[in-house]
């Protein structure tokens, strides 16, 4: 596995070799790869950087960290509440180990910040715009993301498992939706595997629905074939990523053998890193084909190793689950929806 190289400012790492592109979800996703590890310091600068920005960028203006940045730190101003909700899950694993609460000030901030994009319906706005401007729309990954982010179960907890239930959950496929207004793309693999990781005792069956993005490509670099997940049920490329995240979720339900496999696909994509001697890692795909919603691929998702992929492959290895410390969040039985 890749050790996350530092980006040209030295606090943050960037989101694939040779790249100049700094992602939020990435540095947090790191930042976890850094505590598993138990390479607790590494995990402390990414903190420091965000840290060191919490009044001019975090309470600024429409608040939040941005979710993009060049590898000088210039933010792009889009504000994405999913990214801000997964460095408050960082920031809680880092308490956990560590017992430290050098970053309370930090993570109280941005469980305001995230609260405050609660609708009247329980569900949250998806940020802001770089312009500013609310973007109202709510995308279930992200409302999953802080869920599990905002510690405790508490009436905003109980109202967005409300938003869950009355909006997003298909009863008959036992999944919660990702694209209601959109047929096509009703469902994503993402949503299935986070879910099953997240929500106490959901339904196991979740796992054996996301069948649906399964599919075996031919890989750009390797020229083998490779079994894993698609975003979507175009079925058109294997994501390393969400194949990292479900044989995660395999583990967690004791399905070893299954976990297994995947990890063993995933490893025939193995990637040598053209930087570091003794490193390498995977990439964001095995092949060049569509993101969830059917857009294609940046150039180069298929050929260098990226954050995202090594982060959720180590975490299936060490058996981590990230969202492991706020699974059970004392949930009255009765507001499970998801119980049979």
């Amino acid at each position: 596995m890749l050790a996350p190289s530092p980006a040209k400012f030295l606090r943050l790492v960037e989101s694939a070799e040779n790249g100049n592109f700094v992602s939020l979800y990435d540095n947090a996703l790191a930042s976890k790869v850094f505590m598993v590890n138990g390479e607790f310091d590494r995990a402390a600068k990414v903190f420091d950087f965000f840290n060191a920005r919490m009044d001019s960028e975090l309470k600024n203006g429409v608040g939040g960290f941005s979710q993009f940045r060049d590898a000088n730190g210039t933010p792009s101003n889009h504000r994405w509440m999913g990214d801000n909700g997964w460095l408050l899950m960082a920031l809680n694993n880092y308490k956990d180990f560590t017992g430290s609460t050098k970053y309370d000030q930090l993570a109280s901030a941005l469980t305001s910040w995230i609260m405050s994009l609660q609708d009247s319906d329980g569900g949250l706005f998806a940020g802001y715009d770089a312009s500013g401007k609310l973007l109202e729309y709510k995308v279930t990954e992200g409302n999953i993301d802080a869920f599990n982010a905002v510690l405790g179960y508490s009436q905003f907890h109980k109202d967005l498992l409300h938003f869950f239930e009355e909006q997003l959950w298909d009863e008959s496929d036992k999944n919660l939706i990702a694209w209601p207004d959109n047929p096509a793309y009703f469902y994503a693999l993402d949503v299935h595997s986070w879910s099953y990781c997240c929500f106490d005792r959901y339904p196991s069956s979740a796992l054996t629905t996301a069948d649906r993005f399964l599919n075996t490509q031919i890989s750009t670099l390797h020229n083998v074939p490779i079994t894993g997940y698609c975003f979507d049920e175009d079925q058109d490329v294997v994501w390393q990523e969400g194949t990292g995240q479900m044989t995660l979720a395999f583990l967690l339900d004791g399905k070893v053998d299954e976990s297994e496999f995947y990890l063993q696909e995933m490893e025939k994509a193995f990637i040598e890193s053209s930087v570091y001697e003794n490193t390498g890692g995977f990439s964001y795909s095995v092949n060049q084909g569509t993101s969830y919603g059917g857009t294609q691929l940046w150039a180069g998702a298929d050929l260098n190793i990226c954050i995202s992929s090594g982060a959720w492959y180590v975490f299936a290895r060490k058996g981590f689950n990230p969202f492991g410390i706020e699974r059970n969040k004392n949930m009255p039985q009765e507001d499970m929806f998801w119980l049979d």
